[in-house]
């Protein structure tokens, strides 16, 4: 027998080209159960290569079952593998699949990402941080701190609630913050807000249960309750935000997003505040408070949270460092009634059993020593000069032609148009023009009434923002007047 093995200094070590060649002979059926393998010399010699190399292959080929050795006989396929199965053409295989993963298939395509893969010099991309302004030297010392300090022991499994440390930062942070009623034994660190609300349909949610949900709102929400087989039940959002008088009597859990509604940014007032909690009351029901971006608001003092104003009762808390810090960070925290803590944690033990540590120490510190106020503050005074480039130059080049919503707090603002036009459209004509603008349509569960556009500006610079706008006017008025012509 000749074998002929492509051999190539480039592939990795030479006995693993000769085993994984032999191998998937073996399993192809070119070598067929029961036949002879070349002995270790002759194999040697074809290939000019060292008897070694090959009797290494043999020995991970005998291994795993693929070959077998015969005393004074020489080596041999294993019989019954390979060519003892029946040859047939590639296929697909389909799997069996669970409700979750046919939902999932579906569920990928209605998300929308605000990333483009080509870049555009006037990128309006929303929902992300501000990594000009995060201060990366301090947080390289700080992790290299952490890892210089940090015992053996306590590289090994930790809690799944989060390090005590961090856990205890956090709590101190978010009632001097956003005025949080809590103590650290009711906050869980989780791997994002997307976790948190993920763990929340775990442990609230059957199949079937009615879930009210802001309409239009945030998709990772909703595809979360989605997976988790809850009834969705859009309630419309206004200028005010949720309307607690439209909120379904059968439904007995609520997602929120009141500080400023997303994708609208509608501030949700106190009046509504106190309804929905009235809703929850007389339903023994719970409300979800993703408070996203609460951090940043620039008209008067920030709103104190509505978990604050119910008192921890029936109201879960999430918040995240993605937007304050960095995304790929993937630290957050949930904030729940102490009944409910044990099958939270439980769910996250679970998931992934723990966050990681190393960062979760320097995240702790960073919050402990005041550094992170003094970052969100210089953040709120970027956010501030890019905010107010952006309101000039809307009423400089578009006004009359657009509403504008969300421009109270957050780092993103919704532009609607004044005259009909389509959405795809404008943006598509946008791009065209280097700005980057993206679409709410996406973010509705029911017909949106009228089409909008949501532009983030915490990472341009002011002459971007301006300029930008300006390109924006013509698309708005200009291109697309036309094309609804």
């Amino acid at each position: 027998m000749v074998l002929v093995i492509p051999l190539s200094n480039r592939d990795g070590p030479l006995f693993r080209q000769v085993y994984s060649y032999l191998r998937q002979a073996i399993l192809s059926g070119d070598l067929q159960g029961g036949e002879r393998l070349p002995s270790t010399r002759d194999l040697a010699e074809e290939l000019a290569i060292s008897r070694t190399v090959v009797l290494l292959a043999y020995e991970q080929l005998l291994a795993e079952g693929f070959a077998e050795g015969r005393r004074g006989s020489g080596t041999y396929v294993t019989p019954g593998i390979g060519s003892a199965r029946p040859a047939r053409p590639e296929r697909v295989v389909k799997l069996p699949l669970t409700r979750f993963a046919t939902e999932a298939a579906s569920g990928w395509t209605r998300v929308s990402f605000p990333f483009r893969q080509t870049a555009l010099p006037y990128d309006f991309a929303y929902g992300q941080s501000d990594l000009e302004t995060f201060p990366l030297e301090q947080w390289r010392r700080l992790l290299m701190r952490c890892a210089r300090k940090v015992r053996a022991a306590q590289l090994d499994y930790g809690s799944a609630s989060g390090s005590e440390r961090l856990r205890a930062a956090v709590c101190a942070h978010v009632r001097r913050a956003r005025a949080v009623r809590c103590d650290a034994s009711q906050v869980l660190i989780v791997n994002g807000s997307q976790q948190a609300l993920d763990l929340i349909a775990r442990v609230l949610i059957e199949p079937g249960d009615r879930v009210a949900i802001e309409d239009p709102s945030y998709q990772g929400t909703r595809e979360v309750l989605r997976a988790a087989g809850a009834r969705l039940c859009p309630v419309p959002v206004d200028r005010d935000g949720l309307d607690p008088a439209q909120l379904p009597g059968p439904a007995r859990l609520a997602f929120v997003t009141p500080s400023h509604q997303f994708p609208t940014g509608a501030v949700l007032p106190l009046s509504r505040r106190l309804a929905l909690l009235e809703w929850a009351n007389q339903r023994n029901g719970a409300i979800v408070e993703d408070d996203y971006d609460g951090e940043f608001r620039y008209d008067g003092q920030p709103l104190e949270s509505l978990q604050g104003l119910d008192g921890g009762a029936r109201v879960i808390y999430v918040g995240t460092f993605s937007r304050t810090l960095f995304p790929a960070l993937r630290i957050g925290y949930l904030i729940a009634p102490a009944a409910l803590m044990p099958a939270l944690t439980y769910a996250k033990w679970l998931s992934d059993r723990q966050t990681a540590t190393l960062e979760q120490h320097a995240l702790a510190e960073l919050i402990e020593s005041g550094a992170y106020e003094r970052h969100l503050r210089r953040v709120r005074r970027r956010n501030t000069l890019r905010r107010a480039a952006l309101l000039e130059s809307v009423d400089k080049y578009l006004r009359g032609k657009v509403e504008m919503s969300g421009d109270g707090a957050g780092a993103h603002v919704v532009l609607w148009p004044l005259r009909r036009v389509s959405e795809a459209a404008v943006i598509a004509a946008a791009a065209a023009r280097g700005v980057g603008i993206y679409g709410v349509s996406g973010y509705y569960l029911q017909p949106p009434p009228r089409a909008g556009v949501l532009l983030g500006y915490n990472r341009l610079r002011e002459g971007q923002i301006s300029e930008g706008i300006r390109r924006l006017r013509k698309v708005l008025w200009h291109d697309q007047a036309r094309q609804m012509q």
